[in-house]
């Protein structure tokens, strides 16, 4: 294959790209070997739902890639046997240095009537999945001191949406799982960061209009993924809310809260709701459960009489 001009480039470099048989995981494979990499197009074959099984999507993804000279591999297990993932990938190309946890089925229905069974497929495959694969991946990316993690959120996640707190607590899940490795990996040059993307897919193509569908292409989420998955990218334990070619970062913002530094009531509590709540007086963005503490411990000093 002809090297293109794009200068963020992926020689030498394997991926691993769950889901890659439609959507976004498809787009994401085809764009990674477009600029070199070596990509193991991972994709069980199973409808929204996580029903039926076939090999045709991921071998249609390998068949395109190999079509423009670029190098892939299918696979056809569950992210839930995510070592067995990693291992493949390490068995053909000999390392893995890119993770994409992008696979993802939907069972929505309202709490009251979600069987267990709705809860537990899709923690499976979301948080499990996504889970199995990291670890299985971090000892080789550990001893290449070198790594790249991309999770995939929702903004069920972030925002939580009727019908759907299966898949919005495994999705922020991921987030919680994204900040913990990058404080785990950073020493290891191991950078792993959350996406929230809104894009149209087979998930929701029977929600969105015909416009949404042609604005909010799985095209437009690629080029910040490309940019996270290089050696150039810094970023780590972020959250990225992107489509249709826009894009932001996301963080926790904190009140000013309150001190009681004595004995307090619930009445006591109520009285200064108001301040509690109030996200007008501050600037204050934690990144760290250190930064909680030690803020807890400024206001006592300061609340202590002055002698």
């Amino acid at each position: 294959m002809q090297k293109s001009q794009h200068t963020l480039r992926f020689d030498d470099k394997v991926a691993v790209v769950t889901g890659a048989g439609s959507g976004l995981g498809r787009v994401y494979a085809l764009e990674l070997a477009r600029r070199g990499a070596k990509v193991v197009v991972n994709d069980l074959g199973v409808s929204v739902k996580g029903e039926s099984l076939s090999s045709k999507a991921a071998d249609l993804v390998v068949n395109e890639i190999k079509s423009f000279g670029g190098e892939a591999v299918a696979n056809y297990s569950s992210v839930e046997q995510g070592g067995s993932i990693v291992e493949f990938a390490v068995k053909h190309y000999g390392k893995i240095d890119i993770l994409i946890n992008n696979a993802g089925i939907l069972r929505d229905v309202t709490i009251q009537k979600m069987t267990d069974a709705d809860w537990d497929v899709i923690i499976a495959v979301h948080l499990t999945g996504a889970f199995a694969l990291a670890k299985a991946a971090w000892k080789h990316m550990r001893q290449n001191k070198y790594g790249r993690i991309i999770n995939t959120s929702s903004t069920s996640g972030l925002y939580g949406n009727f019908g759907q707190s299966n898949y919005a607590a495994a999705k922020l899940g991921l987030h919680g799982l994204t900040q913990t490795l990058g404080k785990e990996g950073d020493k290891n040059n191991i950078k792993v960061n959350t996406i929230a993307p809104f894009a149209g897919s087979r998930m929701n193509k029977d929600l969105w209009t015909e416009v949404m569908m042609k604005k909010f292409v799985p095209e437009k989420v690629v080029p910040l993924v490309m940019f996270l998955c290089h050696e150039k990218n810094e970023e780590n334990g972020a959250l990225f809310e992107l489509g249709a070619g826009y894009m932001a970062r996301l963080r926790w913002q904190r009140t000013e809260g309150v001190l009681f530094a004595n004995g307090f009531t619930a009445e006591d509590l109520h009285g200064k709701w108001g301040e509690v709540v109030d996200f007008g007086r501050t600037n204050d963005y934690p990144l760290a459960m250190t930064d909680t503490l030690q803020r807890v411990m400024n206001l006592i000093e300061a609340s202590k009489p002055k002698i």
